[in-house]
């Protein structure tokens, strides 16, 4: 996977509201939509509002960031009535790992039981 400039990301895209997306949660950090490619009934990312391109790429100086992004998706979990029935979170790094989209990006998974391994 190549690092793309920012000006062509679709997540800062989505983020400058360039692209339209339905916004589940959101702060001065992170913003949370819903991911238009569901892979189970209930499918939202998380997303730093800052652009960093996965998570090898975060930092010491980013550590609260990082919490903030888990924060978020326990959030959104129980917003979204998730947290009696489960819930799976996904962080993706690389083409091996399966990141399709090069901005650092949390899976919120639900509404379904999730087997293991996924797929």
């Amino acid at each position: 996977m190549t690092d793309i400039a920012k000006d062509e990301c679709i997540f800062c895209r989505i983020v400058a509201g360039d692209i339209p997306a339905e916004v589940i949660h959101q702060d001065e950090e992170i913003l949370a939509f819903r991911d238009n490619n569901a892979q189970a009934p209930t499918h939202i990312l998380l997303i730093p509002r800052e652009h960093v391109s996965s998570v090898a790429e975060l930092d010491t100086s980013q550590e609260s960031l990082a919490g903030r992004l888990l924060l978020g998706a326990r959030s959104v979990a129980e917003s979204e009535g998730l947290v009696a029935s489960g819930y799976r979170l996904v962080v993706n790094h690389g083409a091996d790992g399966g990141q399709s989209v090069g901005h650092l990006h949390l899976h919120l998974l639900g509404g379904r039981p999730l087997g293991w391994p996924p797929g």
